[in-house]
């Protein structure tokens, strides 16, 4: 049965019901639909569900064996079934399993480490100032997040890019010097275009410093070397570990440059927290199966077609773009593993920016506008800076958001009135640190594949990418052979190009 059959008789007993009623009506649900996962509070009392919902939700992952599936992903059972592989990327952080697949994981991880940890010694000497990481995708989100959320805290700065539109390569590598940088080209296959053309143009940049300064992180070392790196400059990637689950990887390499080796440990051993939790706790004291069943009621009993999420912590401005990857990448699915169609809406959209800025632009429609959205708003109570009156204003402003949007303002005067019933989830970080960022990701991801397994799809494939990247090169080499395009539409647009 799908879960749009099942949890419509919920969704229509609670339609009429405000959700502010549901609240005033059973004041507890503040403490009881509220759980702390180590340094995270998560708050879902402000989810358009009640108790006899939550527990059909429950009943339901209970059937679709959301505990033993979880147990499978760290043991390195086939998870990726059309892929026919492990998805091990929690045995880069943790060793919580004792299946031989994980643990052998885990063990490759730490010998890479040890690597990194020399690497990182090595491009820490006084000449090299400046390091450039090039990918695309998981090869640069994670990173780039994590590296943007705290700034270099080690005397390296560390840039990136990862557009294949050369003003990206050119801005950067404008601003720097070829004597005192090094580049690292991050890409698991070694043949992603972007990433080489970049590449390219980094390689031929550098010079005569070409063959000391260029590292690569990639499962493919054999490309790695034909390209020029040296033996010694290239770090593995695994096929058990996808893309946008990398940053705990050597993948994360500029994150070790950027904070320290120490600081990189910390955001494993953060995240390896959240996994001991996720993967000992009972469903209904899971936080990732609460978060999963969020989205899922959201998405398949109520039709909301949007998830937003609206960090009220500068340093986290770039979680909506990583959190995009990662959500949308794994499970913008219309096909089960059996091979059938789906009939339930699986991801929403995921999107959003930090606020209070976000407040002074879309809030105007998550308010009052008629398309309702799943929102997520995410605070950090204390904060690294000492003005406390300006922290005051953006913890106040996340309340009140949380707050009106569930609760709405009546008026008499319709321009004025604010419906409410806007569902969201407010999570507290007591800091922000590399330790308590790694638990917050983690539980993301957790969520993902709990999300995976209500839906019955694969959280770890991306088909959905190669297509238009098959027909660009196809395009190329039309474009190169002066031939022309089998389709009307694109050679009319290639035609406009050629008269320009």
């Amino acid at each position: 049965m799908q879960l749009t059959d099942l949890l419509a008789p919920h969704a229509s007993r609670l339609k009429a019901i405000p959700l502010a009623q549901l609240n005033s009506n059973d004041p507890a649900r503040a403490r009881d639909f509220a759980l702390q996962a180590n340094d995270l509070y998560l708050n879902f009392a402000r989810q358009r569900w009640d108790r006899e919902a939550l527990e059909a939700l429950f009943d339901i992952a209970t059937a679709r064996d959301v505990s033993a599936q979880l147990k499978d992903l760290f043991d390195g059972k086939e998870v990726n079934r059309t892929e026919k592989r492990a998805a091990l990327h929690t045995a880069l952080r943790s060793n919580i399993s004792n299946a031989p697949a994980a643990r052998e994981s885990n063990q490759l991880a730490n010998a890479t480490f040890e690597r990194m940890s020399e690497i990182v010694e090595r491009l820490s000497r006084p000449d090299i100032h400046d390091v450039v990481s090039l990918g695309i995708g998981g090869s640069d989100l994670g990173p780039r997040f994590v590296v943007d959320a705290f700034g270099s805290q080690t005397p390296t700065r560390v840039h990136f890019v990862s557009n294949a539109d050369a003003h990206a390569v050119d801005r950067c590598l404008a601003a720097l010097d070829p004597a005192h940088t090094a580049v690292i080209v991050m890409s698991k296959s070694f043949g992603t275009q972007e990433t080489l053309l970049n590449a390219g143009v980094a390689r031929a940049w550098l010079g005569e410093y070409a063959n000391d300064r260029i590292y690569a992180v990639t499962s493919r070392p054999e490309a790695a070397i034909e390209f020029g790196v040296a033996p010694a400059h290239v770090l593995p990637m695994w096929d058990w570990v996808g893309g946008r689950y990398s940053l705990w990887s050597a993948v994360g390499l500029p994150i070790a440059l950027a904070l320290g080796m120490s600081g990189f440990k910390s955001l494993l051993d953060g995240a390896a927290k959240t996994d001991a939790l996720v993967y000992s706790a009972p469903l209904r004291e899971n936080p990732a199966v609460w978060h999963a069943l969020s989205v899922v009621w959201n998405t398949n009993a109520l039709g909301l077609a949007g998830h937003v999420v609206v960090p009220y912590d500068e340093r986290l401005r770039l979680l909506p773009a990583y959190l995009q990857q990662l959500v949308m990448e794994s499970l913008g699915k219309s096909t089960r593993f059996d091979g059938q169609k789906i009939v339930d809406a699986t991801s929403p959209v995921w999107w959003g920016s930090a606020g209070t800025d976000a407040q002074h632009s879309y809030f105007q429609c998550l308010h009052q506008g008629n398309a309702t959205s799943n929102i997520e708003l995410i605070g950090v109570v204390h904060p690294d800076h000492s003005h406390n009156d300006q922290h005051k204003v953006v913890l106040a402003n996340l309340f009140a958001q949380s707050e009106a949007l569930a609760n709405g303002h009546a008026a008499t005067d319709p321009h004025l009135a604010h419906a409410g019933d806007r569902p969201n989830t407010l999570i507290l970080m007591s800091r922000l640190n590399p330790d308590s960022l790694g638990q917050l990701l983690a539980l993301y991801e957790h969520s993902v594949f709990v999300q995976s397994v209500m839906w019955g799809i694969n959280a770890f494939d991306q088909f959905g990418v190669e297509l238009g990247k098959h027909l660009a090169a196809g395009l190329l080499r039309t474009w190169d052979d002066g031939a022309a395009a089998h389709d009307p539409v694109t050679r009319a647009l290639m035609d406009e190009i050629g008269r320009d």
